[in-house]
């Protein structure tokens, strides 16, 4: 007789309510996972968008090993990055990483900000995305969502992007705007927007250059007095130690980029103790993946977690957004995810 499988996982095709442009490309849905613990103990997901290059089959094939382990589940979330370890695809690791706090969560009764010993998230604001389109149209996006206060902006690396920020900064002088080049730029264009982008009053500029050019990334930094936030160029807890030493300010952290609320921690804590600024963010995923992240939105200092507003179908009931784009989190214990009422 053969022992039961300790997870299993399910794909979910998730659809956009329009098509989602940053400069890597487009597209109108975006293939999630749901993992599930043996028994619903406890729930995690492992989403990673197409332009990150990594094969579904690299990800199943964590959780095929992992449904085979013989080693007991841990009872405490310090335990939880051993059990994981460090191969395959950080956001295979993210899911088994969440299933594991959601179960310990679940089991003692709390929610996760609680089992993790970290500061109640109070109500906070999240960034909301705007994609690349024409300036017309990203201004007339910023105008119709009259209630929303936190803009980012991205940007396309074709010409216009100066043109974008500036026609959804005449459309709501009231708004804070960021922007996001996800690594569209290079060194010398980046230099000359930075002027425009102080003087159209812009938050912070995010992941200008190539995830490699770290070192470009800070001589973009010592030129100007906007954060510069790393996001691709954090791939791992050691990533802030480097970006640090090269000046960069801020970084923006994902638990499917680090593999999962274990190693996100470690890289904020690390990154507070060298006195960079944080944003919490996430890719296009259900309310399950960002749900969790919002548990700890009471140690950022930016919250970038709207990708579940634009999504059409997502199967989960975790955060809610106000009428101003404002996150609150769920007391339920562990993650607080359950599937929606149809």
């Amino acid at each position: 007789m053969s022992t039961p499988a300790l997870l299993t996982w399910e794909s979910l095709t998730l659809r956009l309510r329009k098509p989602f442009t940053v400069s890597y490309g487009s597209s109108e849905t975006r293939q999630a996972f749901w993992v599930r613990l043996a028994g619903d103990e406890g729930w995690g997901e492992g989403t990673i968008p197409p332009y990150y290059g990594i094969d579904p089959d690299e990800m199943i094939a964590v959780w095929a090993r992992a449904a085979q382990s013989r080693r007991p589940l841990p009872d405490d979330p310090a335990e939880i990055a051993d059990w994981v370890g460090v191969e395959g695809p950080a956001a295979a690791r993210s899911a088994l990483d969440l299933a594991l706090h959601d179960r310990i969560g679940r089991m003692r009764g709390l929610p996760l900000y609680r089992l993790l010993d970290l500061p109640d998230p109070d109500v906070r604001p999240t960034w909301f995305t705007l994609s690349v389109e024409t300036p017309e149209a990203t201004a007339d996006l910023a105008r119709r969502r009259a209630k929303y206060v936190f803009f980012k902006i991205k940007m396309g690396g074709d010409g216009l992007d100066m043109a974008r920020v500036a026609a959804v900064r005449a459309a709501r002088p009231d708004a804070v705007l960021s922007v996001d080049a996800n690594a569209s730029w290079n060194e010398a264009d980046a230099m000359r927007y930075l002027e425009e982008l102080e003087r159209l009053g812009v938050e912070f500029v995010e992941q200008p250059l190539a995830k490699n050019e770290i070192d470009g990334l800070g001589r973009l930094q010592a030129r100007t007095a906007l954060p510069v936030v790393a996001d691709e160029s954090v791939q791992a807890p050691a990533d802030v130690e480097r970006l640090n030493e090269a000046g960069v300010r801020a970084v923006n952290l994902k638990l499917m980029k680090l593999g999962g609320l274990s190693p996100v921690l470690a890289a904020l804590r690390r990154a507070r103790e060298l006195g960079m600024r944080v944003m919490l963010g996430c890719m296009v995923e259900t309310s399950l993946g960002v749900t969790a992240m919002a548990h700890l939105m009471a140690l950022a200092d930016w919250v970038d977690l709207d990708t579940p507003m634009l999504i059409s179908n997502d199967p989960f009931d975790g955060l809610s957004y106000d009428a101003r784009a404002r996150v609150s989190v769920p007391k339920r214990p562990g993650i607080g995810a359950r599937l929606r009422v149809a």
